[in-house]
């Protein structure tokens, strides 16, 4: 199998940085900036209209900003362009822990929809960018790695608000959650047991993390496949537990 590298320094967060230079490899991308100062306000002034203080005061929204700082800002940002285990983890904060954080700040229980459908739109875009060719591109063009990064945290918005909006219904919430994590799993097993390595991009700027390519897949592999289903198994047990409080309430009345 040929790996290139020729997209690897127009990757969005710039080029893969080594070891000693990790701590100076900020993204100082001014739009990117722009955008999170806007995003800053706005959510200053959604939570004003909805009665609720703004700013630190608004938990959820605040988390969300700052994971998303961490996520597009700091070296987290271009670790990811280095490792592909670093972008696992990349993507997995962004649909499992940033998605539901914007999900319940905008006030998902409000949210009308099907749980199911949106899992199945969810799954198929995280597939999708997942597969090597789709993937390369996005780390060849800056258009392309915000239509990936935003379609998921899109669709992983949708998918919390409409589970949101079902909570009670144990059932379906369980169902499709239960089923979320497992297509996790499997994506990330099929990526760790892989016999050669797939994603180009990363080919050449393993080694100076003292990884070879198909090992820094594999690991990418065992955090989709393990790390990666306990936030779903985690928002099940919550689930679970909010619908055995109710029973409780029901039998005391």
């Amino acid at each position: 199998m040929t790996l290139m590298t020729s997209g690897q320094s127009a990757a969005y967060c710039g080029p893969a940085p080594r070891p000693d230079g990790l701590l100076a490899a900020w993204n100082g991308d001014p739009w990117l900036i722009a955008a999170l100062i806007g995003l800053a306000l706005a959510g200053g002034v959604f939570a004003v209209r909805r009665g609720t203080p703004a700013g630190p005061r608004n938990p959820a929204l605040l988390g969300a900003w700052l994971l998303a700082f961490a996520l597009f800002v700091t070296p987290l940002c271009a670790m990811a362009v280095a490792l592909f285990s670093m972008r696992a983890v990349n993507h997995l904060l962004l649909v499992a822990v940033l998605a539901p954080l914007l999900a319940y700040g905008l006030g998902g229980r409000r949210f009308s929809g099907a749980p199911g459908a949106a899992a199945i739109v969810h799954a198929i875009i995280f597939w999708f960018w997942h597969a090597p060719a789709p993937y390369a591109a996005a780390l060849s063009h800056d258009g392309i790695y915000w239509l990936m990064q935003l379609s998921l945290l899109a669709s992983g918005v949708w998918f919390w608000r409409a589970l949101m909006a079902r909570w009670s219904d144990i059932v379906s919430t369980a169902a499709t959650l239960a089923g979320f994590a497992a297509q996790m799993g499997l994506l990330g097993a099929l990526i760790a047991f892989a016999p050669d390595p797939l994603y180009a991009p990363h080919a050449a700027t393993t080694p100076a993390w003292g990884l070879t390519a198909l090992e820094d897949q594999q690991l990418a592999g065992l955090i989709m496949w393990v790390p990666g289903v306990l936030p779903y198994l985690v928002a099940l047990g919550l689930a679970v537990a909010a619908a055995l409080s109710r029973s409780g309430e029901t039998a005391a009345r």
